[in-house]
């Protein structure tokens, strides 16, 4: 919020944490050999890197922090759209219903969102057009990063398949091999350290430690993301690309609540409407309903 640009140096900051503590206990310095091919990496490399790099520049387009999460939650239409084009996958008609729901609330959360957009506009009758054009280039880009995002769900999921699980060593090379392309952003990530240091102080509990407190936020944003990300990449080995999809989506749900009721965003009974049906598509997708009937039968004569 501070920083609305920071992405870069965000992810750098990831990817550099994982990388490290990977090349130590994964990759034994170097030593292990990886037991799925290093070009087959490379490729998902350069999936990984492009989706995270264009959906950061996605926020300096005039895309609020809630759409972006709304949206990205289409990855279930983009995972099964792909899916029945690549991996040619046939899908029951209530499947396909989920996904419909799907799609119509980041339809209506996307339309809303553009009506905001050109009312705020309007109140500037020189930059209006261009305002809006912005946001129709981030919507163009959060649109591109989706369908990359299920395309390296698949391509995954396929390395999987014909190499065995490989979670931890998959984790690595995602985020070590892209460390040379963020050369490419060093002065956006230099020119945001300098802002960080220039933050207000502050001392961080227990440690007793005194830092610009973005960088405490960054720290603490380096910790979290480590620990889902590695969740996630233990779920595509156990899991399929969609399932996957499917439970990121319901964790984006909780981040976007926090994020409307504890930084306030504004968010409209349009918004909570087009947030239902995303959802309620994804609960009738996993089936949630079948799996619940035949545990609820079980425990009613205990409960009599």
């Amino acid at each position: 919020r501070q920083f609305p640009g920071c992405g870069n140096i965000v992810t750098f900051s990831q990817f550099l944490f994982i990388a490290v503590e990977g090349f130590i206990f994964e990759a034994n310095f170097g030593r292990k050999r990886p037991a799925i091919p290093i070009r087959n990496y490379f490729i998902m490399v350069a999936m990984f890197f492009t989706v995270s790099v264009v959906n950061n520049y996605a926020l300096n387009l005039n895309i609020a922090m809630p759409l972006h999460m709304i949206f990205r939650s289409g990855s279930l239409i983009a995972s099964m759209a792909l899916g029945i084009i690549i991996l040619k996958k046939r899908y029951s008609v209530s499947k396909y219903t989920s996904i419909a729901m799907v799609s119509l609330g980041i339809f209506t959360c996307t339309l809303m969102s553009a009506q905001q957009v050109a009312s705020d506009s309007s109140l500037n009758q020189e930059d209006g057009p261009q305002v809006f054009l912005w946001w129709l280039l981030g919507i163009a880009a959060l649109t591109f990063a989706l369908l990359m995002s299920a395309r390296m769900g698949i391509f995954q999921e396929t390395l999987y398949q014909r190499f065995g699980k490989h979670s931890k060593e998959a984790l690595f090379y995602n985020h070590a091999l892209p460390l040379p392309g963020f050369l490419l952003l060093a002065p956006n990530i230099y020119h945001h350290a300098v802002l960080f240091n220039q933050s207000e102080p502050f001392q961080v509990p227990v440690i007793g430690l005194t830092l610009p407190i973005m960088w405490f936020y960054l720290l603490m944003n380096v910790i979290t993301q480590y620990v889902c990300i590695r969740g996630v990449f233990i779920l595509t080995t156990e899991c399929t690309s969609l399932t996957v999809t499917l439970v990121v989506t319901l964790r984006k749900f909780v981040s976007l609540i926090f994020s409307i009721l504890y930084f306030r965003n504004p968010f409209t009974a349009w918004h909570w409407l087009g947030t239902a049906f995303v959802f309620v598509g994804t609960l009738m997708y996993t089936e949630v309903w079948n799996s619940l009937g035949p545990f609820l039968r079980r425990r009613r004569p205990k409960d009599e």
